[in-house]
């Protein structure tokens, strides 16, 4: 079921009317999608809070604007990292019925053994693209790593999960590894190299013994 969140239209867009928006606790907003124009609003950052908290960050709001509702997802935000704040957010109106394509966080999950044996683990890609209905999209994909050996990968392909949608990346990206204690003082080692402090600098002067 659809959590309801209110919205307003934005009929002021000059810098001094955005400012009085976040003053008052508000969130300037973009609703648009395939059967809607886009339209300018704002939202309650409170309201917004607890929406997000209820239904998660991929799930379904029932934005009701001036008394005409859309069934929305939260698809992108601006935040303020001084502040820690969100200051604009998109909302995407979506059919239920309908697939779209939506980015979900990847979390590995356990404590990797290779990690224990001294190695590091590394995690190249940290959101996965998905195709799925509104109603299906999972707040995150969890990858339990806590077998992952010194030296082993784990890929898109080996991902397991249950739920109606479909990962859209190639099957044998790396999306976790353990890399081998030897190899990541190789890497240390280059970059000391790359930084310029060789052990015997070309056109070094001399001065010969005895002089």
């Amino acid at each position: 079921m659809s959590t309801v969140l209110q919205a307003k239209e934005r009929k002021e867009f000059r810098h001094s009317a955005l400012k009085k928006i976040r003053d008052d606790g508000n969130i300037p907003a973009v609703i648009y999608g395939a059967k809607v124009e886009n339209k300018p609003v704002f939202v309650s950052s409170a309201d917004l809070t607890k929406t997000i908290r209820t239904v998660g960050r991929n799930g379904v709001i029932a934005l009701d604007v001036d008394g005409s509702k859309h069934d929305v997802v939260l698809t992108d935000y601006q935040e303020d990292f001084i502040k820690k704040e969100i200051i604009h957010v998109d909302f995407l109106a979506v059919d239920k019925s309908s697939k779209i394509n939506v980015t979900v966080r990847l979390a590995l999950v356990g404590d990797a053994a290779g990690v224990k044996d001294g190695g590091v683990l590394q995690q190249p890609v940290h959101e996965l693209s998905i195709t799925s209905t509104p109603g299906d999209i999972p707040q995150q994909i969890e990858v339990d790593v806590a077998n992952l050996q010194v030296g082993e990968t784990v890929t898109v392909a080996d991902i397991l999960y249950q739920g109606s949608f479909t990962i859209n990346h190639e099957a044998d990206e790396v999306v976790a590894s353990i890399l081998p204690p030897k190899q990541e003082e190789e890497i240390n080692a280059g970059e000391q190299q790359e930084s310029g402090h060789p052990d015997n600098e070309e056109g070094r002067e001399t001065t010969p013994v005895g002089e």
